[in-house]
């Protein structure tokens, strides 16, 4: 999700910076910045991971590896992967939407989010699809002081200086879209991913994440009240494995075999004792800041561990819902999906559900086995 308390600074995040520039100048970015060598190998007929052989993929990781990609870690150390036919599965530390990395072949599966990926569709016409979704509700929060302006509700936005971060400017226009609320009642005041503003009383509430500022305000001493986008006119997914419609086409039984992997992945994250769970994201952090000496893992400095908790904490209430209880990790309702377009039109992003998302593999998974819809302990 370090600096000034791990607050996100930077290019975090980029993940919605795909509404601002075009595809063409991301994709150049993208390939003079962070290529990859790592060859991907056609998957074998036949859904049996056992006599399959997938070789080498690249995943395009949203952001530094931290709790955001616990799952990941625990399908790489128990061997998930390897038992699901891979002889990697390459996770490359962001912050990148995974976008231009994708169409330009790069990466096979990217972390991104609705958000990025519908507005690449809407803009560019990119081709690309959803098939599975971490986060069942998008972490996005207007943050505000519990004695200051206690931001409760849509309408106390009204009358406000809210900080928004340049990237995020479109995605704040879809809160105040969806409440009926006239921006020009709002005073949009431009900010970074430090949330010193807030604590110092220049802006009223904060464009955050409830897994990253949210907790770093909190840990400085203070009160906060939250506006979570997802319960407030805002509902979309988030975390979602992204790939080509070409991928798609061409690679159903390395993709049903790879979410398998991660399903057991994230399974273990809910399982597994919180500590152990730290021990583990610290493991692979500390690995991605000594193989890359330019990495945000290095320029952070070390994980807080207890920070690191909290963050896993408040990401399972994203990941964990009724629904998924129900249907199984990663599963995207057909009201769900259709909530995530209706939020991608209020920021101005129009596709259809169609366009967006195929979730044909992982409903299919879930069909054949059952048994993995019990991720809780």
């Amino acid at each position: 999700m370090a600096v000034l308390p791990h607050a996100r600074r930077l290019a975090r995040r980029p993940k919605t910076a795909t509404t601002a520039v075009s595809l063409v100048a991301v994709l150049a970015l993208a390939l003079a910045g962070c290529g990859s060598d790592d060859d991907e190998s056609d998957a074998t007929s036949g859904s049996d991971a056992a006599d399959a052989s997938y070789g080498e993929i690249s995943m395009q990781y949203s952001w530094i590896k931290n709790e955001e990609f616990a799952g990941e870690f625990y399908a790489e150390e128990n061997g998930y992967y390897s038992e699901a036919g891979f002889d990697a599965v390459n996770g490359i530390s962001g912050p990148d939407t995974g976008v231009a990395k994708l169409l330009s072949g790069t990466v096979q599966v990217a972390l991104s989010d609705a958000a990025s990926v519908g507005a690449a569709i809407a803009q560019e016409e990119a081709p690309l699809k959803i098939i599975a979704a971490t986060f069942q509700k998008n972490p996005f929060t207007i943050l505000s002081l519990k004695d200051g302006a206690d931001i409760a509700t849509p309408q106390d936005l009204i009358g406000k200086k809210i900080g928004v971060q340049d990237s995020n400017a479109s995605v704040f226009a879809a809160i105040l879209n969806a409440n009926g609320i006239d921006p020009d009642d709002v005073e949009v005041v431009p900010v970074d991913f430090d949330p010193t503003p807030l604590m110092e009383g220049e802006v009223d509430g904060f464009m955050a994440y409830l897994t990253n500022e949210a907790i770093t305000v909190e840990q400085a001493g203070f009160e906060i009240t939250n506006l979570p986008y997802a319960d407030n006119g805002v509902p979309y997914v988030a975390e979602t494995y992204t790939v080509t419609d070409e991928y798609l086409a061409d690679n159903e039984d390395l993709l049903k075999a790879l979410l398998i992997a991660e399903i057991k992945g994230w399974t273990d994250v809910f399982r597994q004792p919180t500590d152990a769970t730290v021990e583990l994201i610290t493991k692979y952090y500390d690995k991605a800041a000594s193989e890359n000496s330019e990495g945000l893992e290095s320029v952070f400095g070390a994980l807080d561990p207890t920070k690191t908790a909290l963050g896993l904490e408040a990401e399972k209430e994203l990941i964990s819902t009724a629904d998924t209880e129900a249907n199984g990790l990663f599963t995207i309702t057909e009201e769900l999906q259709q909530q995530t377009v209706d939020s991608l039109a209020a920021a101005g992003w129009d596709v259809s559900v169609e366009d967006l998302f195929d979730t044909s593999i992982i409903d299919e998974i879930y069909e054949e086995n059952p048994d993995l819809k019990d991720y809780l302990p």
